[in-house]
């Protein structure tokens, strides 16, 4: 967590305690592996191998950590942080697209000027032009067409026709998405992660090529994911709960009275 613009700790809770009293075990200066294990190796060695699962994000940092702490905890990579890898992409594209509709507009703009003649952007059925349509539709892609409002459904129906490499990476981040919801066990998992694999291979989007050797890379803890279906949300939402805290206390100007207000708040 960013306390105070650069200055990041690393926050050790406890999910038994729901973000409540208790909660916080730990807060450790910094995110230096050594400096973390230091810490994690006060509570007995015995007890530290009684962990049995650890969440996570893609950070190598943690990966480290963990299998320096809790040598028989089995990984998983957080779901979330895996979707969200993935909804980046998507919104790369979308991006990449609008950059390109404000060059292609200005320079009609300017090729109008000088012919000396009035220019007039293309409109959609919607009233959008097409950076508008870029624009507007950022949420949109996000959710589920199931969750889409009847306007939504409208620009998604524009933007796609328009923009069809967009509707290609859309339906390649829902299918994630349904990977996670639809699968039953690991091996079934695994099965179609391949096929998923191979729909970007088949589509040849450069930003979901990319996405697709990161997951591969950390394939393994995801699939780890099966196993119990955790996830990462309650040091999330406990993460959240902090910059609740430190926005309501208006920023932190004196580091050393946040942290013990913070202490005597949830340890």
């Amino acid at each position: 967590m960013a306390v105070s613009r650069d200055e990041l700790y690393t926050i050790i809770t406890n999910k038994a305690a729901k973000g409540s009293k208790g909660a916080l075990l730990s807060i450790v200066e910094g995110t230096k592996c050594v400096d973390i294990v230091k810490v994690l190796s006060r509570i007995p060695e015995s007890l530290r191998n009684a962990v049995k699962e650890v969440t996570l994000d893609m950070s190598n940092a943690m990966d480290a950590i963990v299998r320096q702490a809790f040598p028989l905890a089995t990984i998983v990579i957080d779901r979330f942080h895996v979707q969200k890898l993935v909804t980046e992409a998507v919104q790369e594209l979308r991006l990449i697209l609008r950059r390109e509709a404000l060059k292609n507009e200005s320079s009609e703009i300017l090729l109008a000027k000088e012919e000396k003649r009035n220019y007039y952007s293309k409109v959609y059925e919607n009233g959008d032009t097409s950076k508008q349509l870029l624009a507007r539709s950022h949420y949109l892609l996000f959710k589920s067409s199931t969750d889409w409002t009847e306007k939504q459904k409208t620009r998604a129906d524009i933007l796609f026709k328009a923009f069809p490499h967009i509707e290609h990476a859309y339906h390649l981040s829902m299918m994630l998405r349904n990977w996670y919801q639809t699968n039953q066990s690991k091996q079934q998992a695994k099965v179609n992660l391949q096929k998923w694999y191979d729909k970007i291979e088949e589509e040849k989007i450069e930003q979901f090529l990319v996405v697709a050797q990161s997951i591969k890379a950390y394939e393994d803890n995801i699939l780890n994911y099966f196993n119990n279906r955790s996830t990462n949300a309650s040091a999330e939402s406990f993460n959240a709960k902090l910059k609740g805290f430190r926005a309501l206390v208006r920023g932190v100007t004196d580091i050393k009275f946040f942290l013990f207000r913070v202490a005597k708040l949830y340890s």
